[in-house]
This record gives C-alpha cells, sequence and structure tokens, in this order.
C-alpha cells in the first residue's frame, strides 16, 4: 500500500478541510476524473480517513483510475471497515462474502454487514436481511430479518421492499396480508426492482391482493424479464397465453414505453 503515496502524491491546501478534499474529489470521481480524485484520497487514505480508503480500494476494485488489484482494494477496504466507516464496513463485508483478494470468509462478511447495518447503511441492512432468510451463514431468523428489511426499504432499497411483501405473501413472521404484500411490491416497481415487478405482475395475474388483471399483469412480467428476473418466467407462459395477440402486442407497447422513462431507464433512484 506504501506506494499509493508516490502514485498519487498531491500537495493539499493547509487550510482546506478533510470534509472539503473528500468533497473535491467526489466532484471529481462523478465526473469521471478518477486520477485526479485519487490524488486526492490517497494521501487522506494514509492518513487514517476511512472514508478515503473505502473509495480508494473502490477503484483498486473496479479499475477507477488505476489498474485493477483485488488485494489491493481488500487491503483498503479492511482499512476502512476498522476505521469505522459504514460503507467500508459494508464494501468490505462484500470483498469477505465474494473471497475478493483472498479467501471467502461468510462468517465475517456476516459480522462486517452487521456493524454497517448498525451504523445505519441502507445497502448493509437490505443484505443482512437477506442473509438471516437464507438462514446458510446466519441462523433463519424471519423476525429479525423483516425488522433490517423495512429500515433498508424505508431508506429506498428496492429489493428490500420486494423482500418485505414476501414476508406478507408467504406469513414469514407475520399474518399473511396479500394486499399489504401487493402495496410493498407497487412500492418496489416505482423504485425499478425488476424483482418486485415480477411478484406484482402475479399478483395482478392471480388477483390475489388485487383485482385480477391479466394485461397488467404482462405489462409487469415483462419489464421484470427485460430486467433479469428470473421470477418473471415462473407466469409469463400463463400471462401470456391469457391474453389474444393484440392484448399481447399492446402490453409490450406498454412495457417499452414504462422502460423509457425513471427509474427504468437506469436516470432514477434504483
Amino acid at each position: 500500500m506504501a506506494s499509493l503515496r508516490s502514485l498519487f502524491q498531491r500537495t493539499r491546501p493547509a487550510e482546506a478541510s478533510v470534509e472539503a478534499q473528500l468533497a473535491e474529489a467526489l466532484t471529481l470521481a462523478s465526473a469521471g476524473e478518477y486520477k485526479a480524485a485519487l490524488a486526492i484520497w490517497g494521501p487522506l487514505a494514509h492518513r487514517g480517513v476511512a472514508r478515503a480508503a473505502n473509495n480508494v480500494g473502490a477503484c483498486f476494485l473496479d479499475g477507477l483510475g488505476v489498474e485493477p488489484d483485488p488485494a489491493r482494494a481488500a487491503a483498503w477496504l479492511k482499512v476502512a471497515a476498522e476505521g469505522g466507516d459504514p460503507s467500508g464496513q459494508r464494501n468490505f463485508a462484500t470483498a469477505l462474502f465474494r473471497g475478493v483478494g483472498g479467501q471467502q470468509d461468510p462468517a465475517a462478511a456476516l459480522s462486517w454487514y452487521r456493524k454497517a447495518a448498525d451504523s445505519g447503511d441502507a445497502p448493509a441492512q437490505d443484505m443482512l436481511s437477506w442473509m438471516l432468510l437464507e438462514g446458510e451463514v446466519a441462523p433463519y431468523d424471519p423476525t429479525e430479518a423483516r425488522v433490517w428489511a423495512s429500515k433498508a426499504a424505508d431508506a429506498g432499497v428496492a429489493s428490500s421492499m420486494t423482500r418485505m411483501g414476501m414476508f406478507y405473501h408467504h406469513a414469514l413472521g407475520v399474518e399473511r396480508d396479500p394486499a399489504e404484500a401487493v402495496a410493498w411490491w407497487t412500492r418496489a416497481v416505482a423504485a425499478g426492482d425488476p424483482d418486485g415487478a415480477a411478484m406484482l405482475g402475479a399478483a395482478n395475474f392471480l388477483g390475489q391482493g388485487v383485482d385480477r388483471d391479466p394485461a397488467r399483469a404482462m405489462v409487469l412480467l415483462l419489464l421484470a424479464r427485460d430486467r433479469g428476473s428470473r421470477l418473471a418466467n415462473t407466469y409469463m407462459a400463463a400471462a401470456e397465453a391469457s391474453l389474444d395477440i393484440l392484448g399481447r402486442l399492446r402490453a409490450g407497447e406498454i412495457a417499452r414505453d414504462i422502460a423509457s422513462k425513471p427509474p427504468w431507464n437506469g436516470e432514477g433512484a434504483p
């Protein structure tokens, strides 16, 4: 890691605060000027600024302004995590979960996800919820999983909105409530989540929690499938068979129109 100092050495004005430097670097990175951003983040990371260390790690991970280097990425993310940065804790957890730069360590990943979630990091709360519901790394606990999913959903994480619908649809730690499930999936669709669209499409096709509407179901399932949701395939054939050719064509037109607008076109919040 010492070589980073020589790679991205830059003299900063003595009066510039850490917050101002981080803001400047973020502006540069947002404009695609990653080398310039790293010239700010690098010295700050060496000084122990955890957020800067997280950003340096992310750049080495994705090859932004530098050659990709998973081992160096993991090392800087560890510095960020141990420095108390919630994003760094979550990103280091992801590195451990995926085995970036070394051996996979799901148990350690769970611990760091929990630290980040406790610090209010919404994506970490979403991941912790998923792990508690999967029951492979963490003990299966739908009640705690719903608590974390609710926090993440309220913070705008679309996948947690979809998961909240699943709790009510499958009666996981709560009474079954198809209407409440539909309400959560509707929020997830508005936020652009493909799996949420698939589940709302299925609900419309079956008439569970909402009036049966095969045409609307087809639109939602098309959106979900085209955005990569595997859940959409479960009901796609049946929904398509329930419509005549004109109905299928119209559903496709509506789906394409929706897909051209935020958040489905990538401009809105995921």
